[in-house]
């Protein structure tokens, strides 16, 4: 039978040599293997420079091809660095969120000629207690809701926060770095006042002391959530 694998024995330098489709190998005698050396193949180090330079040409097609993605995100990235380590005060009538204290990440901020009333977004510095440890919160605006207006009693039972009656929050214990927090005082709100608050859990607002009552010349404007 006519076949491409040809297998001959013979005898190489006192080793059992065995070819198989013209690749000679070579396998020791018992006498001789404690005299073989195992090699063990390495597997070739990365090009880490070569790597680099692959997802750098990829990044760039991509942007190639998705270049009207990129201005718009560029514009939110860099207003959001001038407000955070520059100017905290909005310039622009556009907010972000990027916190889930609110289920809304774009808004649109409005004047505020009347004082706001139940229900209603605002953007407001803060000047809560909390600036004493951390002093990066001194005058950041805070999107928040109105839930309590002047003349509305505030009452707390086991670190349930009441207005009128009416749930508006579990204040915690303490914060995720570990400082204790205290809730809010029981009290009427006064005049020039509001109490504010987000929807999620961990959010810093008026059930805390830290955060407090916001008042009428911090607030900057009303909030129109958009999405």
């Amino acid at each position: 039978m006519d076949t491409n694998l040809a297998t001959t024995s013979s005898s190489t330098n006192g080793y059992p040599a065995t070819e198989v489709a013209g690749i000679e190998r070579h396998a020791p005698t018992t006498a001789q293997s404690k005299n073989v050396v195992a090699l063990r193949v390495q597997p070739r180090p990365l090009n880490r420079i070569a790597q680099a330079h692959a997802a750098l040409g990829d990044f760039l097609h991509h942007v190639r091809r998705r270049w009207y993605l990129y201005p718009p995100l560029l514009l939110i990235w860099t207003l959001a660095y001038v407000r955070v380590f520059f100017e905290p005060t909005p310039r622009v009538p556009l907010l972000f969120n990027w916190t889930p204290s609110l289920p809304y990440h774009v808004a649109l901020l409005r004047p505020l000629s009347d004082p706001p009333g139940r229900g209603t977004y605002i953007l407001y510095r803060f000047d809560g207690r909390a600036i004493e440890r951390y002093p990066g919160l001194r005058g950041q605006p805070i999107f928040k809701q109105v839930v309590g207006v002047p003349g509305d009693a505030v009452t707390v039972e086991e670190h349930r926060v009441y207005i009128n009656g009416v749930s508006v929050g579990h204040a915690k214990p303490r914060t995720f770095d570990g400082w204790p927090l205290a809730t809010i005082t029981p009290t009427v709100i006064p005049e020039g006042r509001y109490y504010v608050r987000g929807t999620d859990p961990d959010s810093f607002d008026s059930r805390y002391r830290a955060s407090g009552l916001v008042r009428n010349d911090q607030i900057i404007g009303s909030v129109e959530p958009l999405f």
